[in-house]
């Protein structure tokens, strides 16, 4: 079995971290710049960061705060939000990011995601698929963009596979429904979509306690799982959680 990836996100608004509930209620989390670096150096495997209303405020990532992160992390770093094109992936790559994930744009133009993968590599295209509990949909749950404002009528599933077929390297799965919850990961719903798809899967949304971890990896089947209030607010500590992982049988880096 692959080690497992622990992954903190830090959700980003006006150059702050906010942490909030079903992608509302939003609260502030302290500066991304020291948190960054703190989960650098407290052993998180990558981080996330999510510029949460790039898109709906039409504009791109904050180019400037990536580039001041990539300086001072030692860690693979993903960024996404308000990613529309080939070039703003250049820069954010130029800035300092490994990897790029995109979201409402690859569901407006889904051979965005060959475009990019074609010309950057898979290993650094994540796709992020929001997804909710809709009952109509085959997989029981469907794909939301705009930050949760905005349905799409895909199936979850469906939409997953196709992007893994154009090239997607990774697969940032967040539960709309579990997001800032504390009970547990959506564990079905990442069952449903690891055990359909031949990319890895990063679970969020939903992290309380640290046998949440355990389940989501053991019953979900999950590659990573990325959490950010419990990691944010001192919950959680990721030492201590790896220790757990590991006397649990679940390998970690």
């Amino acid at each position: 079995m692959l080690a497992k990836r622990i992954i903190p996100c830090l959700d980003v608004k006006d150059g702050r971290t906010v942490k909030g509930v079903n992608f509302v209620q939003l609260r502030d989390a302290g500066s991304a710049l020291d948190l960054a670096e703190f989960y650098s150096e407290e052993g998180a495997d990558e981080l996330v960061f999510l510029d949460i209303t790039a898109t709906v405020e039409n504009r791109g990532t904050m180019t400037k705060l990536v580039e001041n992160i990539a300086k001072r992390i030692s860690i693979p770093f993903t960024v996404g939000g308000g990613i529309r094109g080939e070039d703003d992936v250049a820069r954010l790559l130029e800035a300092g990011a490994d990897k790029i994930s995109i979201n409402s744009a690859a569901v407006r133009d889904p051979s965005l995601i060959d475009r990019l993968s074609s010309r950057f590599g898979s290993q650094c295209i994540v796709l992020a698929l929001d997804a909710r509990s809709k009952s109509s949909m085959a997989s029981g749950y469907e794909a939301v963009i705009d930050g949760g404002r905005t349905s799409t009528g895909l199936d979850a599933l469906s939409w997953a596979r196709e992007a893994s077929l154009r090239g997607a390297g990774e697969i940032l799965l967040t539960s709309m429904d579990k997001d800032g919850t504390k009970d547990g990961f959506a564990v079905d719903l990442t069952r449903i979509i690891s055990s359909n798809i031949d990319i890895p899967v990063i679970a969020s949304g939903g992290a309380g306690k640290m046998d949440d971890f355990r389940t989501v990896f053991e019953d979900g089947m999950a590659d990573a799982a990325l959490a950010a209030s419990v990691f944010h607010f001192h919950e959680i500590d990721i030492h201590q959680l790896k220790d757990y992982l590991r006397q649990s049988g679940i390998p970690v880096r």
